[in-house]
């Protein structure tokens, strides 16, 4: 299997070589050259399996240069059961005869970004072994919350890596700055932001692809590489999942083999719902893929009427990793609507780029809406779900979960659609405990952990260890800077010299 990228389809490498890149040279995204197809016999065959064993053999159909026992390594290593709770991986939850919550929270961070940032530094050591140059990789992240501290725990002290973390001074939750701002590990770097994080994520992209800082980290034999969702070991990992959850359900009686299944996504930068799209691709029985948003909702502006528009005001919501005006993984998407048009797609970007939005043609929204259903939820909403969700089925939820909760419920009531759906949970409601607390109508002021210790009493669950246990930890990484002085700060980080 080769990967091109979508902007120049001259650009053609091995699996490894994507991994390693991140990002092609002229900022396209890599994407598989096809899809491989999975029968209605392997999917049978995968209902029988473990997560670890599912994903192996998915695995195995993309990253064709990674062996089996190779593949083996890193998918034992990233789903270990010190990592994560159970051996179900992502469990999934009944919430009603129709409506399913695939929780995808059980790791070590408390966030779905586990699912894919366990693996990705098993695949980014093997990848260097086989395509590397003897650099030191170091892994550049914007994050909007959830990836950073994830990226963080994945590559903490991996050799041959180094890890420098960007986020929004103020677009993340007090429990997220934490994880962050204590991570321990002697390959780590984080540092804040002055801005939101489309702020950070345009810079890091910047930063990517500068000449003149790319023969710096040469001269000191690094490179770069990204663990955000644009790079395609992230990609892929959540590809299994849906999968996963699919055979669960087969093999729990909750429907027959072949039967369809629709997917609701909380997403902002669209890579945790691209996955399921390109589980559809592969023949996976997914009916529509329900695109939620919070209220900043340019996706589903895009969705619905053919034009991005990131000209738009910027809210800072509960719902912090979906607060996000540029989706980058969007990209890949229009790749496909276009018909695989790279030429077509780099104006697109570059529009984007230059002007804050473009327009696909009338026959390209039609085609996304035949998959796709687009909402939004305000935030007086999201509260709304939570209690009402926790009142009516004693299940307690994050702000993003609800978001999809909520935008489920308007498809639901607009097309009269009862096929049994899946939803993505992709976070713990503790790592969200004021926003929580005040859905349900108690106090969210106060100390965090104090916080946390009553959203467990309330709800009956138990509290993490791995947010109650930041309390404790000292804080190493306190450094805020402007979006300008973002490409000084990887220098600082790095400890070399401009």
């Amino acid at each position: 299997m080769k990967y091109i990228s979508t902007r120049n389809k001259a650009v053609s490498v091995d699996a490894a070589q994507a991994i390693l890149q991140g990002i092609s040279r002229e900022s396209g995204l890599f994407v598989p050259e096809q899809f491989p197809q999975l029968t209605t016999e392997q999917l049978e065959g995968l209902c029988g399996k473990s997560y670890v064993d599912r994903a192996i053999e998915i695995l195995s159909l993309y990253l064709t240069d990674f062996t089996q026992e190779e593949l083996r390594r890193c998918v034992e290593g990233a789903y270990a059961p010190k990592k994560f709770e159970g051996d179900a991986i992502a469990p999934i939850s009944i919430l009603s005869p129709d409506v399913y919550l695939l929780e995808l929270w059980h790791g070590p961070t408390c966030a779905f970004k586990d699912m894919a940032l366990q693996l990705l530094p098993y695949l980014m050591s093997e990848s260097n072994r086989k395509a590397g140059d003897g650099r030191t990789i170091v892994i550049l992240v914007a994050t909007s919350g959830d990836t950073g501290k994830a990226a963080l725990e994945g590559f903490q002290n991996v050799p041959g890596t180094k890890i420098l973390v960007f986020y929004p001074q103020k677009g993340v939750s007090r429990v997220q700055q934490l994880q962050m701002s204590t991570q321990e590990g002697s390959n780590v770097g984080v540092a804040a932001v002055e801005g939101n994080f489309d702020d950070c994520q345009s810079q890091v992209k910047e930063i990517f692809t500068d000449p003149a800082i790319l023969e710096k980290l040469a001269q000191n034999n690094l490179s770069f590489s990204s663990a955000n969702s644009i790079n395609w070991g992230r990609l892929v990992p959540q590809i299994v999942y849906y999968i996963s959850a699919y055979c669960d359900l087969v093999a729990d009686e909750e429907i027959a083999l072949g039967d369809p299944m629709n997917v609701c996504v909380p997403t902002g930068n669209f890579g945790n719902i691209l996955a399921a799209y390109y589980a559809k691709q592969m023949g996976l029985p997914i009916g529509r893929l329900i695109c939620a948003s919070n209220q900043n909702n340019v996706l589903t502006d895009f969705i619905r009427t053919g034009v991005y528009d990131r000209n738009r005001p910027f809210h800072i919501t509960t719902s912090p990793s979906m607060d996000i005006l540029i989706s980058s993984n969007l990209e890949r998407l229009v790749f496909e609507l276009t018909g695989r048009d790279d030429r077509e797609v780099a104006e697109q970007m570059t529009k984007l780029k230059t002007q804050g939005r473009y327009e696909i043609s009338p026959e390209q929204l039609s085609g996304i809406q035949r998959d796709f259903y687009s909402g939004f939820c305000t935030e007086e909403q999201v509260a709304k779900v939570i209690a009402d969700t926790f009142e009516r089925y004693s299940y307690l939820c994050d702000p993003h979960t609800a978001v999809a909760l909520g935008v489920y419920q308007q498809y639901r009531d607009e097309t009269g659609d009862s096929t049994k759906t899946l939803i993505a949970s992709t976070a713990s409601p503790f790592k969200f405990s004021p926003s929580v607390l005040s859905a349900l109508g108690k106090s969210a002021e106060g100390d965090e952990f104090a916080l946390l210790q009553e959203l467990g009493e309330i709800s009956g669950l138990s509290v993490p260890k791995q947010l109650s246990e930041l309390q404790n930890k000292p804080v190493r990484f306190t450094d805020v800077v402007s979006k300008a002085q973002m490409a000084s700060a990887v220098y600082r980080l790095l400890g070399i010299e401009e």
